[in-house]
């Protein structure tokens, strides 16, 4: 399996902007479709959104469209959650996660790897 390492999280105002990073390691990354998913207090983990293994195609949850954006970087083994417009209901930690043979991009079963994930939280 390939190892999922997330950064880039912290304190951000309302409105503003971070960008989180996942690198990966162990085995071929291209070989991934990759997602991203949050888990606030409380709640179940929700899908945010996700992209496939050459990286020219995007899917979004409908919380994270016009305002997230998911790229990679196969090269640099390392996939990013451009998130903008930040309101405090995005406060959550994120995940970044990795599938072999996707069949739901919302299925948490779909992914095989798991990283350890990042705190984001937005303050208002």
């Amino acid at each position: 399996q390939v190892q999922l390492v997330e950064s880039g999280g912290g304190l951000v105002q309302a409105g503003g902007s971070l960008r989180l990073s996942c690198a990966a390691s162990g085995r071929t990354f291209s070989n991934y479709v990759m997602g991203w998913f949050r888990q606030a207090p409380g709640l179940e983990r929700e899908f945010v959104g996700g992209i496939t293994r050459g990286g020219s195609g995007t899917y979004y949850a409908d919380s994270a469209k016009g305002r997230f954006t998911i790229s990679r970087d196969n090269a640099k083994n390392t996939v990013y959650l451009q998130m903008n417009s930040l309101i405090p209901e995005d406060t959550a930690v994120y995940y970044c996660a990795a599938s072999e043979r996707l069949i739901n991009w919302r299925q948490e079963a779909s992914y095989n790897s798991w990283g350890q994930g990042t705190q984001v939280t937005v303050s208002s």
